[in-house]
């Protein structure tokens, strides 16, 4: 499918409706957009981020003001690690957790962590997550705590990394061998791509227990399927002991680290997505090995949160107990 041209931020009034008022931006131009009763000052909007393709700043504020609403319920209520590029995925880039002193009044702010006296940006609404994406906050992560409760994950995410000589379609299998000993425990887990080259698998958890058992359950399955298939699947931390093996990274469940939430798009050569994906997909790739499928564009992530709404929704449920493992 060829990438659709998004429009620029001016033409996006009401971002969730996808109409724009059709009023044309000149070139690096200062402008001012109007979203939810909040003005904004965007600009270099022609500032070509993604040389690889020519995707501009103009369209990733675009891209992330019409995927805000199906969006930001992942960034509900936690503290938001921001990667800036300024000067696009050729340049030099930062991360950037304390929320810049000259962000506007409205935006609110939460505790990096239980113990941090650093604040960090909570993004809330479409203008926010605008305004982040002007700084050129290409990349958005987050914890598997709520900033009302940081002590206590909400979620247990499993990232499949691919060693050298494995791919996507690996991972695949990986994740279903994973989803089917969940299912097992009687837990219910979504998944994504990375967005780069892995895979993101989460199951929504009651808040009840603390980031050193979430941690220690993620690492006992990534274990058991290491178990099953030492060859191809790996739990080691070393990075020259994952040739021809699928990381299980079991470690992004640590109370200090985090992920890159859904929907956000990645620091990669074109503008990749971290998309939701159903089951039936992912076993269609472990099928097929057709990986070149898997990268989503933003505009392909537009339609398909048209078409099949939040395929990631079922992590903030919240309504299941970790069990205990014997």
């Amino acid at each position: 499918m060829a990438p659709r041209r998004l429009l620029l931020p001016s033409q996006v009034v009401a971002p969730a409706s996808n109409k724009g008022s059709g009023r044309a931006v000149e070139p690096d131009a200062v402008a001012h957009v109007e979203i939810e009763g909040r003005r904004l000052r965007v600009t270099n909007l022609d500032k070509v981020l993604y040389p690889a393709n020519g995707f501009t700043k103009g369209q990733v504020v675009d891209y992330y003001a019409r995927v805000a609403p199906t969006m930001l319920p992942h960034l509900h209520d936690r503290p938001t690690t921001m990667v800036r590029l300024p000067d696009g995925v050729t340049g030099e880039r930062f991360f950037e957790k304390r929320c810049p002193g000259h962000r506007p009044a409205w935006l609110d702010t939460v505790p990096l962590d239980a113990d941090s006296d650093v604040f960090a940006c909570s993004l809330e609404s479409v203008p926010a997550l605008v305004w982040t994406a002007n700084l050129a906050a290409l990349e958005l992560h987050t914890p598997q705590a709520r900033a009302a409760d940081p002590w206590k994950p909400s979620a247990i995410v499993f990232d499949l990394d691919p060693g050298p000589g494995t791919d996507l379609a690996d991972c695949a299998r990986v994740a279903r061998e994973l989803h089917e000993l969940l299912d097992q425990l009687g837990l219910r887990a979504v998944a994504k791509t990375s967005g780069a080259k892995g895979l993101h698998l989460s199951v929504g958890i009651r808040p009840s227990v603390d980031a050193e058992t979430t941690k220690g359950f993620a690492l006992a399955l990534g274990k058991v399927l290491e178990s099953r298939d030492p060859k191809r699947v790996t739990v080691t931390m070393a990075k020259d002991q994952r040739g021809g093996r699928v990381f299980v990274d079991w470690s992004q469940n640590d109370r200090h680290k985090t992920t890159v939430c859904a929907y956000s798009l990645r620091a990669t050569d074109t503008p990749g997505v971290s998309t939701p994906v159903a089951w039936d997909e992912l076993h269609e790739l472990e099928d097929s090995g057709d990986v070149g499928a898997f990268a989503f564009t933003p505009a392909d992530v537009l339609e398909r949160v048209d078409e099949l709404g939040d395929l990631y929704a079922d992590s903030l449920r919240g309504d299941q107990e970790l069990p205990q493992l014997g």
